[in-house]
């Protein structure tokens, strides 16, 4: 699933939460970043901060994907689509600034 990844942290969601997930990203040298499920008998400390992070980034995905043109991938090469990102980031920037 992340062989051949490397990172300092492994952000994941709740369902990610699995024992054989977390070992492998240990052995990976990653530190999982993964709230524990309710269900779990041993409830593992995870970054919240980071983790708080993470929710930024899946936003920012989220307003990306809002644009048609990027949802549905009308540009049919790589520099149309970057320059489509850019600006779109430009955009978001300039709505929080």
């Amino acid at each position: 699933m992340i062989e051949g990844m490397t990172a300092e942290h492994l952000l994941a969601d709740k369902g990610y939460d699995s024992d054989l997930l977390i070992e492998q990203a240990k052995k990976q040298g990653m530190q999982a970043q993964i709230p524990p499920r309710k269900n779990r008998k041993a409830q593992r400390i995870y970054d919240k901060h980071l983790y708080k992070l993470r929710h930024l980034v899946e936003n920012a995905f989220l307003y990306l994907k809002r644009w048609r043109g990027i949802a549905t991938r009308y540009a049919k090469n790589a520099s149309s689509v970057l320059a489509a990102v850019q600006i779109r980031c430009l955009a978001l920037w300039l709505k929080i600034y």
